[in-house]
Formats: structure tokens, C-alpha cells, sequence
């Protein structure tokens, strides 16, 4: 059932995670570029971190970019830079792997500090229960987007 309040409750928490949103692709610009590599470089580190060793058609599908040239110039530069290295997927010789060099991606790691810092300031004042809402509506939002970003990929 639809109410005004809660109209207009939805719609300011739309407007606020499209801010959100801003703010978060502009952390990744500045990260990435204290880093010394792109956005589409940046995330690619923060996919193996998140997810673990993947191969390079894994990557360039979650990243949106060709399987051939474009992945493999990501993944150049990236092991160019000390973040990753290719190794040989121990059951099948023929696949390379992607996998992390963990102490120069703990070097990228120190750029995120400030809003690591900011993040446990802000939730030392909720309660479980807040917080336990909050991770189900991020987690839920979380399985919906590769839907979404396929959806918007296939827009004409």
C-alpha cells in the first residue's frame, strides 16, 4: 500500500544512493589514479580480491570487456604494475589463472583507509539489529546488480 510519506521516503532514499553511487565511482577514480592505473584495472584487482583467482574470460565478462585484447592489455598492465601474476590452472594446463600478488595489492589496499576509518565510525553507533537490516538490504541489492548491469549492457 502506497502512502505519501512513504513516496516520498522512497524517493529521497533513491535520490540518496544515486549520491552514493557518485561518490562511490569517485573514490575509485581518485584510488586508482593514486595507484597509478584505471578504474577498469582498479576493479579488476578488487574482483580477485573479493573472489579469488579467476580467469581472464571470467574477468573481462564481470568487467564488460572483450575476452582478447582488452583483457589481456588489463591484465598486462596489472602484472607490469606487480598486482598479479598468470599462472596455469593446475587441472587443465592450457587456462591461465589470475591471481593477486597479496603484498603490492596491500599497498593499493592503504588508499581505501580513510573510508575503511569512516565506515567503523559510522556503524559503531547502530545497533545488531540496524546493522543486521542494513547487510540483508545490501546483500540483497548486491545479487540483483549483474542482472541489472546485463539488462543495461543489452540496452540499445
Amino acid at each position: 500500500m502506497s502512502s505519501p510519506e512513504r513516496e516520498r521516503l522512497a524517493g529521497e532514499l533513491q535520490l540518496a544512493m544515486r549520491r552514493s553511487t557518485m561518490f562511490t565511482v569517485l573514490l575509485h577514480h581518485a584510488t586508482a589514479s593514486k595507484a597509478g592505473m584505471n578504474v577498469t584495472d582498479a576493479q579488476c584487482v578488487n574482483a580477485l580480491s573479493l573472489d579469488g583467482p579467476q580467469t581472464p574470460g571470467q574477468l573481462a565478462q564481470l568487467m564488460g570487456i572483450t575476452t582478447g585484447g582488452a583483457i589481456t592489455a588489463v591484465i598486462d598492465r596489472l602484472e607490469r604494475a606487480g598486482y598479479v601474476r598468470r599462472t596455469r590452472d593446475p587441472d587443465d594446463r592450457r587456462r591461465v589463472i589470475v591471481e593477486l600478488v597479496e603484498g603490492n595489492v596491500a599497498e593499493f589496499g592503504r588508499y581505501f583507509e580513510p573510508i575503511r576509518r569512516s565506515y567503523w565510525e559510522r556503524t559503531a553507533s547502530y545497533t545488531d539489529e540496524q546493522l543486521a537490516f542494513l547487510l540483508d538490504w545490501l546483500r540483497g541489492s548486491n545479487e540483483q546488480m549483474p542482472g541489472i548491469i546485463d539488462e543495461i549492457r543489452r540496452l540499445a
